[in-house]
């Protein structure tokens, strides 16, 4: 079965058209979160009156993880949200428990978290029975794919997780053709089916790494599977396509890929952290800093598809390293960047052994270096990390774009 055929008209959107709607749809979006969140109404309180570009968004705060649970923790008694949902009991149908503690509502509407577009993109379609072997307690990856299955009009086996030989038999009886879980999983069922050749012809698979090796694996043994991004705040944010080239960006986010520790976007191409506004009324967070790195690759995907790619999942931004005593974090090398303009990619280092301790700062620097200026890049990095660096201007591209900016090359063996 072909993968080729679109979802919706939308994937095929001229990208100025797209980017026309979806910036009218994030001016609403901010409106509407402005004044039915308590938690927007603070957060974006000095925002401009209309966000409703790209360079708008940029001044608008990066809500990180930590953030949403202190002020889910803070006003748990009255609002287990923290007052970013715009729904309540009742409105809400169900609500998940996340490591964390933290907690997603999710809402009436159909294919709420926006998984059938991925689906499709996989290959399943209407009339078929799908296995899903996602987790249904606490977290919402369960319903997050059923709810995407029924959209297109499939049946849904809820395997969950474990009792794998129960959920093998329930394969040889059931004889699914699609499967959505973990990658890990699956090879398991692959495994222990001992020889006997599974009904399953292609799968949705997400939560962990799906390496190409895999995939060829599972290839061999009559599996097609694809991969998507999704997250339990946001729901989609990617997917892949049968061209194999990135992840194409889902149409009901606005993603941005923005320096770690900083809400400034990187040039296109330049590793940095997925933050991602969406469209959902109920549950309106905007501009959440997922603490994943990728990069947006450039052109349009060969299927035809005309949104923007991102590379994948290519580890976390959320950097730290502790240093003679001291905590440094990624928004500090950000603070520093700011600071000093003049100044281009940042890396800071950390080497030696334990209790004898150096730290560089890599710093790219177009030119000659100023007369002054080492001595004030030091002084910054002394001001906002309390600790004394060396500073080491290097060129323009010297640093890898991995999107790090804490490097710890100590050894502690």
């Amino acid at each position: 079965m072909s993968t080729t055929e679109f979802y919706d008209a939308l994937e095929a959107r001229d990208p100025a058209l797209r980017e026309q709607a979806l910036m009218q749809a994030l001016e609403r979006q901010v409106r509407h979160a402005r004044s039915r969140t308590r938690a927007y109404a603070e957060l974006l309180a000095d925002a401009p009156e209309r966000v409703d570009s790209r360079a708008l968004l940029a001044r608008l705060p990066v809500t990180r993880k930590h953030e949403l649970l202190a002020r889910q923790q803070a006003g748990r008694t009255e609002d287990a949200f923290g007052g970013f949902a715009a729904i309540a009991w009742g409105a809400a149908r169900r609500v998940f428990q996340s490591p964390g503690t933290l907690y997603e509502p999710e809402g009436a509407r159909p294919d709420y978290w926006r998984v059938a577009r991925a689906l499709h993109a996989a290959g399943f379609r209407a009339g078929e029975l799908l296995h899903n072997s996602f987790s249904y307690h606490l977290t919402p990856a369960g319903s997050l794919m059923e709810t995407g299955a029924h959209a297109i009009g499939c049946t849904v086996f809820p395997g969950g997780i474990g009792n794998t030989e129960l959920q093998l038999q329930a394969i040889s009886e059931l004889r699914p053709t699609g499967y959505v879980g973990t990658p890990s999983f699956l090879k398991i069922l692959l495994d222990k089916s001992e020889g006997q050749v599974l009904p399953i012809k292609r799968a949705l698979l997400s939560g962990e790494a799906f390496p190409p090796s895999l995939r060829d694996w599972m290839l061999e043994r009559g599996v097609t599977g694809y991969q998507c991004y999704a997250t339990a705040d946001i729901g989609l944010i990617a997917y892949e396509t049968e061209a194999r080239e990135g992840l194409v960006i889902d149409e009901g986010v606005i993603v941005e890929i923005v320096r770690p520790g900083t809400g400034d976007p990187v040039p296109e191409g330049e590793v940095g952290e997925l933050v991602v506004t969406t469209l959902n009324p109920d549950y309106p967070l905007i501009r959440f800093g997922t603490g994943d790195l990728s990069a947006v690759l450039p052109g349009a995907c060969p299927t035809g598809r005309t949104n923007q790619r991102i590379k994948g999942w290519m580890g976390r931004a959320d950097q730290s390293a502790k240093v003679r005593g001291m905590f440094v974090h990624a928004s500090q090398v950000g603070e520093i960047a700011k600071r000093l303009p003049e100044l281009g990619r940042l890396r800071l280092v950390v080497e030696g052994e334990m209790a004898s301790d150096r730290l560089t700062l890599k710093a790219e620097l177009a030119g000659a270096a100023p007369e002054g200026l080492q001595s004030r890049v030091a002084e910054a990095v002394r001001d906002i990390t309390k600790l004394r660096a060396e500073v080491d201007f290097i060129q323009p591209g010297s640093l890898p774009n991995d999107g790090r900016v804490i490097e710890d090359l100590r050894k502690f063996d």
